[in-house]
């Protein structure tokens, strides 16, 4: 659409802050205040709406669009989003190992171990590490404990981290981000060992390296709503 507006600012709203175009509050899709626990998220959304051109290009402000999906969804259904999390760590990825070839297994032993021995430090949590694909139901204490860090986190990082737990298909490395623990570019490397063996054996498909870039941008903006709300 058409950009309406031509001055955008930050203000107190609701206990929160919100973004003003105009002067006027924006809302989100659902007709919620977009009331934003801190001034550094409204200051970053505020920059998604400053930087566009002509023409309001809504996935040009990734943000935003996490933002909305909180206020309108995550808020009111914390319990669904933190059994939607927990579901990649019942199927996680560093718990599914290769047989062969050894280099592959060894990068993911060297990659993963670490972070497996991190969530049991961390939570509590002793996941069961299988070979091969076939499906391994990981200890009922294990999950109860993740699920327990999970309840601490506010709504705002509960939607980030159901992001970063659908791209890297790993509850613990989401865990990780959230707790500060692991950088963006290393939760994706690590989650996409298979991947980059793979690209180094045979080459990497144009498509393929697009989508990869896709998704770790995703994943980039779920790190950086986390880390605006902290």
């Amino acid at each position: 659409m058409k950009r309406f507006y031509k001055d955008v600012s930050v203000a107190p709203v609701d206990g929160g802050f919100g973004v003003l175009l105009d002067g006027k509050p924006v809302k989100t899709p659902g007709r919620n205040p977009l009331a934003l626990p801190t001034e550094k998220l409204a200051n970053a959304i505020a920059a998604e709406w400053r930087g566009q051109g002509e023409e309001v290009i809504a996935t040009s402000m990734p943000l935003l669009r996490l933002a909305n999906t909180v206020i309108d969804g995550v808020a009111n259904s914390r319990d669904a989003v933190i059994d939607a999390i927990l579901r990649f760590g019942e199927n996680d990825l560093l718990c599914y190992r290769a047989h062969q070839p050894p280099e592959l297994a060894a990068r993911q032993r060297a990659g993963w171990d670490p972070w497996l021995d991190w969530a049991q430090q961390r939570f509590g949590a002793q996941m069961t590490v299988a070979q091969g694909l076939t499906h391994v139901d990981q200890p009922a204490e294990a999950l109860a404990s993740l699920r327990g860090a999970l309840e601490t986190f506010d709504a705002f990082t509960l939607g980030g981290l159901h992001v970063i737990a659908s791209i890297t298909g790993s509850t613990v490395l989401a865990l990780a981000v959230a707790e500060g623990e692991i950088s963006t570019a290393q939760t994706f490397a690590l989650s996409r060992i298979d991947e980059a063996y793979q690209a180094e054996k045979w080459g990497e498909d144009a498509q393929a390296a697009k989508r990869a870039a896709a998704l770790a941008q995703e994943l980039d903006k779920a790190v950086e709503l986390i880390g605006s709300v902290r």
